[in-house]
């Protein structure tokens, strides 16, 4: 390992690659990047490591807050083999909401293990407060030249939190044509995840249980109820994907990316934290049940990228378009412009837009006086929303040849009232409550 070894430069080409693989949930293949590499600079780094290291802080207003570090490892050896290796630790503590809605009055729920309650006050969303978990994610990628023109990767993932196994695999193949100016690839990777919540998987629709505390008779009694609330300890989910792209050098100062995406996901589609409630013709609650979402999601995306040169500035500009079998469209658009400060700074301001339609089955709450539908979800995530991130970026280049960088943004997504009638009190609270977060991320690469 060289601590003091100045980078190769990674061309434009190769970074939009890498956003590829990306979008499959795999680490960055550099498919391209070694095409690029002369062959000296090849031979300069064969038999040494290149690692990219940064830590995040992301935390919303009064719920989630979410630390992590990132260890990245890269070595190229001969013939152009890479091997790239990602280690990911998370922790995530704070509140978050559970489903249920404002009310005018106090409201009690049992936390999702059935052991204890907590309580929201008067006009403000329900938060379960007792949200904390770890993640450890490992990425492994290798890639390496299959024939002239051809390139192929092959990964594997593992992500373990407390209550959540996630187990991955994706191949990549990439040919290249036109004199290496153009970029045809396919990727495929599958997932294969367990949910194991505290407290179990509860029955769709079930009512919220009494929570039970100590090992008395009274407290027996309320844990058979809970029991009764809960089918399983365990559920699971795959995901398919499959991923077509096409990049394309359009001149020296140009290059653009196009991507079309097929998704398709089967199994426990649920969050068996998430509650509806269900209110009178008053808006008052009278009961709170469990969600219920179809077991199978197939999402399409089409996803386009350019990056232009100008003489001294660089501006990324891409936007994608998701559809799925829930009725849930969504439109993110993405920029950045690169603006040098010195012959080794500069500074990067960041803009995004986001904004989705809600699922067919959203509902933020359910009334009294109609059936129990085949699905409901009143999950703000899958409602309608916008969203925006501002930020900016300082970069640097160090004296001896790595690299250093600072990221600060701020977030706001705002839900929006897909068109449900608020009866009585539900009309005097907050049903559609905005979330503000702001990220800082450092970054260190040698």
């Amino acid at each position: 390992m060289q601590l003091n070894k100045k980078k190769t430069p990674i061309n434009m080409k190769a970074a939009l690659t890498i956003a590829t693989s990306a979008l499959l949930g795999t680490v960055p293949t550099a498919v391209n990047a070694a095409d690029e590499v002369s062959n000296s600079a090849k031979a300069q780094q064969e038999s040494t490591w290149d690692f990219d290291t940064a830590f995040l802080y992301y935390s919303e207003s009064d719920r989630v807050s979410a630390a992590e570090a990132i260890i990245a490892a890269t070595k190229t050896f001969e013939n152009d083999e890479v091997l790239n290796l990602k280690l990911t630790i998370d922790a995530l503590t704070g509140a978050s909401a559970n489903g249920a809605t404002a009310q005018p009055n106090v409201q009690t729920f049992t936390r999702p293990s059935g052991k204890g309650s907590y309580q929201t006050q008067a006009n403000e969303t329900p938060l379960d407060d007792t949200f904390k978990d770890t993640r450890v994610q490992l990425n492994a990628q290798w890639t390496q030249p299959l024939a002239e023109n051809y390139t192929g990767s092959a990964g594997v993932h593992i992500s373990k939190e407390y209550d959540y196994l996630s187990l991955g695999v994706n191949g990549n193949l990439a040919y290249d044509f036109n004199q290496k100016n153009s970029t045809v690839s396919l990727g495929l990777s599958y997932f294969q995840d367990t949910f194991e919540p505290e407290g179990g998987i509860p029955v769709a629709f079930a009512s919220m249980p009494t929570a039970f505390g100590d090992d008395d008779v009274e407290s027996s009694n309320a844990k058979a109820d809970f029991n009764t609330t809960r089918r399983i300890d365990s559920d699971d989910k795959t995901t398919a994907d499959i991923m077509i792209g096409f990049t394309q050098v359009i001149n020296r100062r140009m290059l653009t990316q196009f991507n079309y995406s097929y998704s398709k996901v089967d199994g426990y589609l649920n969050d068996p934290f998430k509650i509806l409630s269900v209110v009178d013709n008053k808006g008052i609650a009278q009961d709170y049940r469990y969600e219920n979402r179809p077991d199978s999601r197939v999402k399409q995306s089409l996803f386009a990228q350019t990056k232009y040169h100008f003489d001294e500035n660089i501006i990324d500009v891409s936007y994608r378009y998701m559809w799925d079998d829930w009725k849930i469209d969504s439109h993110t658009i993405d920029s950045r412009l690169r603006i040098p400060l010195s012959s080794n700074s500069y500074i990067e301001p960041h803009l995004r837009f986001y904004q989705q339609t809600a699922a067919d089955f959203y509902q933020p709450f359910l009334a009294q006086e109609n059936s129990i539908p085949e699905f409901a979800s009143a999950d703000y995530r899958i409602g309608e929303m916008s969203a925006y991130t501002v930020g900016v970026k300082y970069g640097m280049k160090m004296s001896d040849g790595n690299d250093l960088s600072f990221r600060l943004e701020y977030y706001r997504q705002d839900p929006k009232d897909s068109g449900h009638i608020a009866p009585g009190a539900l009309a005097e609270v907050d049903l559609y409550e905005s979330v503000d977060a702001v990220l800082f991320q450092v970054s260190y690469s040698f």
